[in-house]
Parts: C-alpha cells; sequence; structure tokens
C-alpha cells in the first residue's frame, strides 16, 4: 500500500480532475438514491389514491433526477480518464527518464523484458484502477451509507437482513483477497518470461531463421504463453468467486425481505411502495457492497504492479556526479593507479586486478588479449560506465569520480563492440555525435571513417533510411557510421572497442591513416587483430585480467611469448614488420 500511496505523488496537476470526479461521483449517487423515494410515492400516493397528477409530477421529478445522474456520470467519465490517463504517462515519463539515470550495473540487474512490461502492463493495470475501480471506489461507500441510512429510515425491522448479509459478504471478500493476493505477483513474471522470449525470437530472427530453428523457437514461446494462460486461469478463476457467493447472498436477502415484507403489509404495518422502494435500495446496497469487493480485487492486483514500478523507481543509481563536479577536462591523459574491478560485490575473482597504466595525451595506445581477457571491462572505466572497485582511474590529471558525468562521456568517445544504430536516417544518427553538424562537417567525418565510398552509392546519402537498428547497411557499414558518428564529438580521449573487426584490413589501414591525422586526441585500440594496434605508440598485453606485457611492436615481438604467439598465429609467411611475404 505504500508503494500504491508514494506513485500516486506522480497524479501532479490530474488531482484536480481526480477531485472533480470523486464530487460528480457523490452528487450522481446522491440523485439515484432519490428515485425510489420518488417511486414509493408514485405507487402509495399516485397509483393506490389514483392521482394521475401526483403520477405525472413525480415522474418528471424521477426523469429530471436520471437525467441529472447521467450528466453527472458522463462528466466524471471525462474527468476520471484524464486523470488515469495523465497519470500513466507521468509514471512511464518517471520511469524512463530513471533508467536513462542507470549505470550499467543497475540495468544488469533488470532483463530488458522486465523493464518493459514495468512500463507498459503494470502501468495499463494502474491506469485501469484508476480508470475503471475510481467511480467504484468512491459510489460504493456513498451508496453503501446513503442506501443503508434510507433503508432503517423507511423500515428498520427489514434492515436487519443487511446486518445478517454484510458479515457474509465480508469474510467471502477476506478468503478471496487473501488467496489471490500473490498471484497477481506472479501472473506478472509470467508476463515477464513471456516478453523474454519474445524480444530475444525477433532480436535474433536472422539466427533462428539460418539454423532452422523456427519450430523450437515456436515450442519455446508455446511452454510460456501456456505458464502465462495457467497462472492467469488460476488467478481469474479465483477471482470470480466473489460475483457467485454476493449474487447467492443478494437473491437470498431479497427472498427474505420480499417473505418479511409480504407479511408486513398483510399486518398493515408496510405499504407496497415502501416496500418496492425497499428493494431498491437493497439492490443498490448489495450492488455497493460488490463495488467495493470488485475495488478490492483491482487494488489487490494494483498493488503488485505498484511494487514492481516502484522497484524501478527506487532503485539508487550506482554512478552520479558529485555535488561539486568538475565540468572541464583539461587533456586526454588517462592513468590507471592499482585498479582492481569485479561486476558484483559478491563476485569470487576480479574481472581486472591490479592494472597500471600510464597512457600520455595525444598517444595511441593498442590493447590485444584473447578473449575474455577483461579489454572492454578496462576502457569502460574510463567514461565511468562502471566504477573501479580499488584503486582510481585518472583522465585529465583527475579521478574521474570527481567529474560531471555529462562532460566526462562527452569528452570520451567509445566505439562499443556491439555496435548500435537507431531507426531513421544515416543523418539522424551521426547526429548523436553532433547535434548542429552541417553537411560539410557529417561529410568530413564519413570520409575519416571511409563511410563516405558506400553513402555516396546509396539512394539519399545522408537522408538514407537505414531501417530498425540499422539493418539496411551491413556489419562492416554500421561499424563505419559508428567510428563517424564518435568523431563528430571531437572527443579528447577516442576508444575503439574491436570496432574494425568486420572490415576490411585496406579499409582498416584508411580508417587508421585517418585516425593518425587527429592531434591532441588519446586514442586507444582494442583489437583481436595485430595489423590493428602494430603502428600504435604502445601495445599492452592483457591476460586474464592483469597486464601481462606493455611495449612496442617490436619490443614486445622480441620478448614476449604472448604478444609472440598471436603474431606468428596471424602472421604465418610474414616479416618482422607484418608485411606478408611475396613468393
Amino acid at each position: 500500500m505504500k508503494d500504491l500511496k508514494r506513485l500516486f505523488g506522480y497524479m501532479g496537476p490530474y488531482r484536480a480532475d481526480m477531485a472533480l470526479g470523486m464530487l460528480l461521483v457523490v452528487v450522481e449517487s446522491a440523485f439515484e438514491m432519490v428515485i425510489p423515494i420518488l417511486m414509493s410515492d408514485i405507487i402509495d400516493k399516485g397509483v393506490m389514491q389514483k392521482d394521475l397528477q401526483c403520477i405525472i409530477t413525480t415522474g418528471v421529478q424521477m426523469a429530471v433526477c436520471a437525467l441529472l445522474a447521467l450528466v453527472t456520470g458522463l462528466l466524471y467519465a471525462k474527468y476520471a480518464a484524464r486523470a488515469s490517463y495523465g497519470f500513466g504517462a507521468r509514471i512511464r515519463q518517471a520511469e524512463y527518464a530513471k533508467v536513462q539515470t542507470y549505470a550499467f550495473g543497475n540495468i544488469d540487474r533488470f532483463e530488458t523484458s522486465s523493464l518493459i512490461t514495468r512500463m507498459t502492463t503494470d502501468v495499463t493495470v494502474l491506469q485501469n484502477a484508476i480508470n475503471g475501480g475510481f467511480r467504484p471506489m468512491v459510489r460504493g461507500p456513498s451508496m453503501l451509507l446513503l442506501g443503508i441510512v434510507l433503508s432503517f429510515w423507511m423500515s428498520p425491522e427489514l434492515s436487519v437482513v443487511f446486518l445478517i448479509c454484510a458479515p457474509i459478504l465480508a469474510v467471502v471478500l477476506f478468503l478471496v483477497v487473501r488467496r489471490i493476493a500473490p498471484m497477481y505477483g506472479k501472473l506478472q513474471q509470467a508476463m515477464d518470461r513471456l516478453n523474454n522470449v519474445v524480444q530475444e525470437c525477433l532480436t535474433a530472427i536472422r539466427a533462428v531463421k539460418a539454423f532452422v530453428r523456427g519450430e523450437y523457437e515456436e515450442e519455446k514461446f508455446k511452454t510460456v504463453n501456456t505458464q502465462l494462460m495457467n497462472v492467469s486461469l488460476g488467478t481469474f478463476r479465483t477471482a470470480v468467486l466473489n460475483l457467485p457467493a454476493f449474487q447467492l447472498t443478494m437473491y437470498a436477502a431479497i427472498v427474505l425481505i420480499l417473505w418479511l415484507g409480504g407479511n408486513m403489509i398483510l399486518a398493515g404495518a408496510l405499504t407496497v411502495g415502501r416496500l418496492t422502494s425497499f428493494l431498491s435500495y437493497v439492490l443498490q446496497v448489495m450492488n455497493s457492497l460488490m463495488m467495493i469487493s470488485n475495488v478490492f480485487l483491482m487494488l489487490t492486483r494494483s498493488l503488485a504492479s505498484a511494487r514492481r514500478v516502484a522497484e524501478v523507481l527506487d532503485e539508487p543509481v550506482e554512478l552520479t556526479s558529485p555535488k561539486k563536479a568538475v565540468k572541464k577536462i583539461p587533456d586526454g591523459g588517462v592513468v590507471f593507479e592499482h585498479v582492481s574491478f569485479k561486476y558484483h560485490p559478491d563476485a569470487a575473482e576480479y574481472a581486472l586486478a591490479d592494472i597500471d597504466l600510464d597512457i600520455r595525451p595525444g598517444q595511441t595506445v593498442g590493447i590485444l588479449g584473447g578473449t575474455g581477457s577483461a579489454k572492454s571491462t578496462l576502457v569502460q572505466l574510463i567514461p565511468r560506465l562502471y566504477d573501479a572497485t580499488e584503486g582510481r582511474v585518472l583522465v585529465g590529471g583527475r579521478d574521474v569520480r570527481e567529474y560531471d558525468l555529462a562532460a566526462l562521456r562527452d569528452a570520451v568517445g567509445i566505439v562499443l563492440q556491439k555496435n548500435v544504430l537507431f531507426s531513421g536516417t544515416v543523418r539522424d544518427n551521426l547526429k548523436w555525435g553532433d547535434p548542429n553538424a552541417d553537411d560539410e562537417t557529417l561529410w568530413a567525418a564519413c570520409r575519416a571513417a571511409c563511410a563516405d565510398e558506400f553513402l555516396e552509392r546509396m539512394p539519399g546519402g545522408l537522408d538514407a533510411d537505414l531501417g530498425q537498428g540499422g539493418v539496411n547497411v551491413s556489419g562492416g557499414q554500421k561499424q563505419r557510421l559508428c567510428i563517424a558518428r564518435t568523431l563528430l564529438k571531437k572527443p579528447k580521449v577516442l576508444i575503439f572497442d574491436d570496432s574494425t573487426s568486420a572490415v576490411d584490413t585496406a579499409t582498416e589501414a584508411r580508417i587508421r591513416a585517418a585516425l593518425g591525422k587527429l592531434e591532441n586526441v588519446t586514442k586507444i585500440i582494442i583489437a583481436q587483430r595485430v595489423t590493428s594496434v602494430m603502428g600504435t605508440d604502445r601495445i599492452v598485453v592483457l591476460d586474464d585480467g592483469r597486464i601481462h606485457a606493455v611495449g612496442t611492436h617490436r619490443e614486445l615481438l622480441a620478448s614476449d611469448p604472448i604478444y609472440q604467439e598471436i603474431y606468428h598465429s596471424q602472421m604465418k609467411g610474414g616479416g618482422d614488420d607484418g608485411a606478408t611475404a611475396v613468393g
């Protein structure tokens, strides 16, 4: 309940709509509760005494009450819809904004499919709780209170029936809610699993087709879909139990009232009109109780969704800017001082251990190592995508934790190992690097990344549509566009995380030549190919998260066994400078 109460703080400007809707529901209920009293007068005074004028006058009053109830009901629907959908929009906006502040460590704790469900399905549940549950939540207690007061006023003897029925209904509601509360949480988790399978299949659809695994994926989807169906059946089978219980109690109460009321009419203690009006109040009160029970069920489901949404909003962000953050990075010098890192505090081993490395401003450094040697992990500490567990990482002579995060990441351009392009045109994607870049600047970056040669052939050039995730370009073309986008940032530190692996060696050589012309930029190149780092000022060889050796190409080729092994495995038949021997 605490989570739900907290989320209502996001109602913001829609509180007025909610308050007005509440008032309109109370007014609507009051108009409806007057109608049975007027109906009693029509029967007892108009019909029984054959007074046509009374029938007409009272009938008009009933019509006016019904019309006013209709108008207030329609106005309520307008304000309730505005409040609920406005509330949902603000919650989704708050969740999305919070996710944007997450560090990689925060995102690692949530599955992507779960975050999507929490921003869509869970928020929709909360919206429906307001839009569909707000009216009965206010109307139910209002009509219950008015109905009981008016029914006691009309016939205290018959009203005793309420005192018998109310505890029965309360016990039924308690048992249903207690059983169903944990089931709603399981329902949302089943939805998470379904979304996860769908997301994985659609993301990897090319691999599925290439390996002819369509039937396997269908079977996997069938499994999670059946699990969701079974959980839903179990949940809602329990939820609907309150309906027959309430109907049974309501009809038993009506039969009991008709029997008692009939005897009272025969005894002259009650009129037909009063009994008819009393039955109307019985139906109103019972319906109100049913509304309240449905609200409790809806509230139970909302609590599960509110807890999941609150988990996203309350997740403490691992990486934030300090209070007096430094916003200017003087140069691109990078220093690692006894840096160790592990992804989780409880991890048994460090991914990086005791890294000491000094990269001077303007230097070009290559990083080489086998798969799993933590090359990507090392460079991700520079722009603070993660924080070092032990030791310090310095950029421009300062600890990266002293900088404003936005300023630091603007000064560090990183082309990640997994290249990502967004739906839209080439221009839209390139302007992520510099929103104010003109066409000449964009083409200059494309020429440096050797992307101009295929862009000039594409219909539209810079305005060519890349499709969803860049499906209209090849892997190598995607890499070159990502490089061009990073170059547009004009960073002080430029990191290439194996970002030329999909381009041919001739194109890679042209890209390296263009990068060599960049002045006052520190360049860090992670690569699998020796040719990618042979021309750098220094090469760092990583092995199992530790620095194994540091030196130039010739120094390492002469002294380091790991570098020698990598070199000879890739350069069979080549000379010391890597040139292929011509035989």
